[in-house]
This record gives C-alpha cells, sequence and structure tokens, in this order.
C-alpha cells in the first residue's frame, strides 16, 4: 500500500473542497426533504442518510483538521 504524500497539491485541495460541499449540499438535501415527508419510516430512512453525509463531512474534517495541526508542528518557528 502507498502512503500518501505530505502535501496536497492544489487539485487535491480543489478535490476535497467539492467533497465537503458535496456532503453538506446531500446533508441540507436530506434535512428539507425528511420535513417534507409525512410517512414516518420514509422520514427516518431520509434522516438517517442525512446523517451518514454529516458524519462523512465531520470525519473529513477532523481527518484535515489533524493533519495540518501535524504539518504545522513541523514549520519551524521564527525567531524574534
Amino acid at each position: 500500500m502507498q502512503t500518501p504524500p505530505n502535501v496536497m497539491t492544489v487539485k487535491d485541495t480543489l478535490y476535497v473542497k467539492d467533497q465537503l460541499s458535496w456532503l453538506i449540499l446531500a446533508m441540507k438535501k436530506c434535512r428539507h426533504f425528511a420535513n417534507e415527508c409525512s410517512d414516518p419510516e420514509i422520514k427516518q430512512a431520509i434522516d438517517k442518510a442525512g446523517q451518514m453525509h454529516e458524519r462523512h463531512y465531520k470525519l473529513l474534517l477532523k481527518h484535515l483538521q489533524n493533519n495540518n495541526d501535524a504539518q504545522m508542528q513541523q514549520v519551524p518557528q521564527q525567531q524574534h
């Protein structure tokens, strides 16, 4: 298995940005359609899908934040 690079390319960054946007949009759509739904079983299924998208969003964001924190610790500090 290959190890991912420590630095993300511009293309990687744009893809991740798109993915985060798609997850937020899916989450909002699920919330909207669940509120519009009158059948409790279908509403629950849509809510569950929305929660899945929210978990994926938070997981990706957490990974990015942890990776950024780790990389920032490796940056040499400037002397004033």
